[in-house]
């Protein structure tokens, strides 16, 4: 069986994917798959929440540290999945508070999951460059933001 946080982070890239794709907006897509997946757990639904909000809030400022370690490819030219899987993580290592080490596996696995062959190792590259510069982009987003995000684990 799946963790909690690995359901709800399938769940976010399935709907941030489809929000950069199709341009639908965040609220239709979350309530669309709440109708899709009307038995998923509080916490599931919960955390699947706070990345879809969180991620497209900060998305701007997300995509500019994402474009400085991912300089050989415009990131409109990064595959949709990629570049959600890099948000996600980047996000959830920040603002999330969730410890590197395991945002950077997490990513890798969705990666694996649903993206390219090279996905993996393109999206372990380019966070294992930011990771570094965590508490310099989590202040930036806080900042962007105007809050300053709850700790989690």
């Amino acid at each position: 069986m799946k963790g909690e946080r690995r359901l709800a982070r399938e769940l976010a890239l399935q709907s941030l994917y489809e929000i950069d794709a199709v341009g639908h907006a965040v609220g239709w897509v979350l309530q669309n798959c709440l109708e899709r997946e009307p038995d998923l757990p509080e916490p599931v639904l919960e955390y699947y929440q706070q990345l879809v909000t969180g991620v497209v809030k900060c998305r701007a400022q997300l995509d500019v540290y994402i474009q400085q370690y991912a300089q050989e490819w415009p990131l409109e030219q990064v595959a949709i999945v990629d570049r959600n899987v890099l948000r996600m993580a980047l996000y959830e290592f920040t603002v999330g508070r969730i410890p590197i080490k395991v945002a950077i596996n997490e990513a890798v696995e969705l990666a694996k999951a649903f993206g390219s062959d090279s996905a993996p190792r393109f999206v372990n590259g380019v966070l294992g460059a930011l990771a570094p510069l965590r508490r310099e982009i989590t202040e930036a987003l806080e900042a962007g933001m105007g809050t300053t995000a709850p700790a989690s684990s």
